[in-house]
Parts: structure tokens; C-alpha cells; sequence
């Protein structure tokens, strides 16, 4: 072996090991966590979750078999998911059409359109909390999980219609124009060619999507009521209760936590090809 394959072995080999090093400094929270969770109340008050290395019989499922009975997490898990899966639906399924028309179709006002869905995305979001908030007083959604996926959809939108409307206008002219020719209609170009071509950008914006919505507690605590709250305010106003409840805690957190890291790593594939799309193009 030459000098300069020895070389390029150790760089490959620092860098390996120096990403690995980061990955698990990234997984020791989460690894801290799980153990806290599986741990009783005492245990935890007697020294750091570390200690279940030197006595692992601490580690129980019994602080999960308390989560399953506490109503209120259970229900706000729930909400969490009633929140997050059509939110993520809506916006993936309305920015994808929107994308299109955007990109492909020609119809009057089509660019001042697109520059007002631009201009949307420097507004910030709590400047629409309160008139929003009022509004939804009037029709009768404040407080229900419908008022919380509207706003949230609503918001989405702006960024979701922008990334794929940039994604779809880098289609090749020719692929659509062939399928036009051989008598496809915009309905069948839209299902058959753009959404498969799209499909690391539209993964990319499910995952964002969930993630923000799953991870959010400005919006849910104006606009969800007590019976609609998602996890993340439930537990808030547990800890705001009581405080040192961290075997009903800690696997509540877990939870809330374990969820949308699986659904990043299983999407994890399409969420690369995603953001590299851009520099491939």
C-alpha cells in the first residue's frame, strides 16, 4: 500500500469514528430518557439513570403499564395523532396540486398568485394567533381539533406549495410533453409522472410536516381546549402540577419523542434523496 492510500485509509477512518463519536453524543439524551422512564420514582431520586449500568435490575415496565392508565396522557396521545396525520395529509395532498398548477399549468394570474403564497411565508405565525383565534370563536371551531388542523394546514401550506411547485418546474418539458401527445390528461400526467418523479420531495415535506406539528405547543395551547390537547401540553401542565411525578413523566416524554424518530428514520431514504434532489438537478 503507497503512502497516499495510507493516507486516505486514516482520513476515512478519523472521520468515521468522529461520526460516530457525534452520533452517540446525539442518541445519549434519548438513551437517558429510556432509562429514566423504565426506572421507579425512588430510584430516580437516589442517584443519575447511568446507575442502571451497575444495577440494572432497577429497569422496569411498570411505570408504563401507570402511563397506560393515565387518562389524560393516553387521550392527548391520541389527539396528538388526530392533529398530526391529517395536518400532514392535507398539506402534502393540497401543496402537491397547488405545486403543479403553479409549475406546469397556465391559467390568468397565475405568477401574482405565486408571489402572494411568497410573500405568506415572511409572515410569522403568531401575528394570525389571535385574529385567527377570534375568527375560529365565531364558527365554532376554537378548542376542537378541527380548528387546530385548520391553522395548522393553513400555515403549512405557504412552504409546502413553494418547495414543491421549485421541485416540479425542474421536471424535464419533454416528459410531459410526450405524455400530452399520447393523450394523457392532466389527471393522469399528475398521478402517473409528477408524483412519482416528486416522490423524495413530497416524503421530505411529510416528514417536516409531522415533525413541526407533532413538536408544536404555541398553537395547541391557544387553540386546543383541555379535551383536545395534544401530548406536548399535557405534559406541560403535568409538570406545572405535578412536578415530581417523573415515573408518569419520563415515559410520557419518551413517548412523545420516540414517535417522530421513527417515523425520520423510517422515511430516512427519501428524506435524503430529498434534499440532495437540488444539487443533482
Amino acid at each position: 500500500m503507497n503512502l497516499g492510500a495510507l493516507r486516505r485509509g486514516l482520513g476515512n477512518s478519523l472521520v468515521q469514528a468522529f461520526l460516530v463519536v457525534i452520533g452517540l453524543i446525539w442518541l445519549t439524551p434519548l438513551a437517558g430518557l429510556l432509562l429514566s422512564s423504565l426506572r421507579s420514582a425512588e430510584d430516580t431520586a437516589r442517584g443519575g439513570w447511568w446507575t442502571t449500568f451497575t444495577s440494572p435490575g432497577q429497569l422496569s415496565f411498570d411505570n408504563y403499564a401507570a402511563l397506560l392508565e393515565n387518562s389524560g396522557i393516553t387521550r392527548a396521545f391520541w389527539n396528538t395523532v388526530l392533529i398530526s396525520v391529517p395536518t400532514t395529509v392535507l398539506v402534502v395532498v393540497i401543496a402537491a396540486l397547488a405545486g403543479y398548477a403553479f409549475a406546469w399549468l397556465d391559467f390568468p394570474g397565475r405568477d401574482t398568485l405565486f408571489l402572494l403564497v411568497v410573500a405568506l411565508l415572511v409572515v410569522p405565525v403568531q401575528i394570525g394567533l389571535l385574529p385567527v383565534a377570534k375568527l375560529f370563536g365565531q364558527l365554532g371551531l376554537f378548542g376542537t381539533i378541527p380548528g387546530v388542523v385548520l391553522f395548522h394546514v393553513s400555515y403549512g401550506l405557504p412552504f409546502a406549495v413553494f418547495l414543491l411547485r421549485n421541485y416540479f418546474a425542474e421536471i424535464p418539458k419533454e416528459m410531459l410533453e410526450a405524455a400530452r401527445m399520447d393523450g394523457g390528461t392532466e389527471w393522469r400526467i399528475f398521478t402517473r409522472l409528477v408524483l412519482p418523479v416528486g416522490r423524495p420531495a413530497i416524503a421530505s415535506l411529510a416528514i417536516f410536516q409531522f415533525l413541526w406539528v407533532w413538536n408544536d405547543m404555541l398553537v395547541a395551547l391557544l387553540f386546543a381546549d383541555s379535551s383536545s390537547q395534544p401530548l406536548t401540553v399535557e405534559l406541560q401542565s403535568q409538570i406545572r402540577q405535578f412536578g415530581s411525578n417523573i415515573d408518569v413523566l419520563a415515559p410520557g416524554a419518551f413517548l412523545s419523542l420516540i414517535v417522530p424518530v421513527v417515523v425520520f428514520f423510517a422515511f430516512q431514504r427519501h428524506f435524503v434523496q430529498g434534499v440532495m434532489a437540488g444539487s443533482v438537478k
